[in-house]
């Protein structure tokens, strides 16, 4: 049985700076106003990494204005947990918090293991080249769960 396309996602990870913001930056991407997208991080303790900026720009996705948060700045700023029908975390730590935070809620949780690419490859291209894997994985995660992009998203140049 196929599931429904979600209302509102959140994607989280451990620092909010690498795989959270890209995979916010790609479903927004793939599929413009279909669903209201956030991302968050256990800790707040990193900018938006670098490296992800350049391997998104590839796909045409923009994260240069990513500001990262925390679960708990989230919801101060006015996004409640329980406003979103799905959280997607893709770190052990980031499913656990997702997890023990929205116990009384109904939603659904889901765990995308995704590669960390911080602090992998010798270099500046190696370096890219595990950024890029990340990236990938995220990507092949985002059109095996929701399909392919969107026309609108498609027509933008994806």
């Amino acid at each position: 049985m196929e599931r429904p396309f979600p209302r509102s996602v959140l994607f989280c990870c451990d620092h909010n700076s690498v795989r959270s913001p890209m995979a916010e930056g790609m479903m927004k991407r793939f599929y413009g106003q279909r669903a209201y997208v956030q991302s968050a991080g256990v800790r707040n303790d990193h900018e938006i990494d670098g490296f992800a900026v350049a391997v998104c720009r590839e796909l045409g996705v923009e994260l240069e204005r990513h500001r990262a948060r925390t679960f708990e700045e989230m919801q101060e700023w006015g996004d409640d947990l329980g406003q979103f029908d799905l959280i997607v975390a893709l770190t052990p730590a980031s499913q656990r918090v997702a997890l023990e935070l929205t116990r009384y809620y109904h939603l659904e949780v889901e765990y995308w293991p995704i590669l960390d690419p911080t602090g992998l490859g010798e270099g500046r291209e190696a370096k890219l080249a595990a950024y890029r894997q990340a990236r990938d994985q995220i990507r092949d995660r985002l059109l095996a769960r929701f399909g392919p992009p969107t026309d609108k998203a498609e027509g933008e140049g994806t």
